[in-house]
């Protein structure tokens, strides 16, 4: 049986300090990168039973959603291929509580892992909800998923 944590995290008005790395840092861009990324996602994630074996439709259906924001997908890329990504959503719509700033979803090849990808777009995603003001941030992970785990805890979220 699946078991799925939600994970939060105080946010200040201090920005993380981001890593080295030999990649270049991008926003998404649907008329550049819908396929490469929908083809990464399916990889990444072939046996999610919520974020893999995503058609076209999955993915015009996320952006046609008011919450969307190009600004606030950060992607890994080298030579022009995406390498990793995380994408984040903000929940502007919660009774009696501010914003909330979610790391929506999180992935890296798997050709890649280990070279701080996921680290910098989840330090480039906070950062991103610091600059916006929002005082929280939140996930959700599977409680199985240790790597996911350790670099969740290693920003600051539990």
């Amino acid at each position: 049986m699946r078991h799925i944590l939600k994970l939060h995290r105080d946010l200040n008005q201090d920005s993380l300090p981001q890593a080295v790395h030999d990649y270049t840092v991008e926003t998404f861009d649907s008329a550049n990168h819908k396929a490469q990324w929908l083809d990464l996602n399916n990889l990444i994630f072939a046996n999610h039973p919520d974020q893999g074996n995503w058609v076209m439709a999955d993915l015009d259906n996320r952006i046609a959603e008011p919450w969307f924001d190009p600004n606030g997908f950060f992607l890994a890329t080298e030579n022009g291929l995406i390498e990793g990504f995380v994408w984040t959503k903000i929940h502007q719509d919660l009774v009696n509580q501010d914003p909330v700033g979610e790391l929506y979803v999180v992935g890296t090849h798997p050709n890649h892992h280990g070279r701080g990808i996921a680290r910098a777009l989840s330090v480039e995603a906070i950062n991103y909800f610091v600059a916006k003001g929002l005082k929280h941030a939140m996930l959700y992970v599977d409680a199985d998923n240790e790597k996911g785990l350790n670099l969740y805890q290693s920003l600051g979220f539990n």
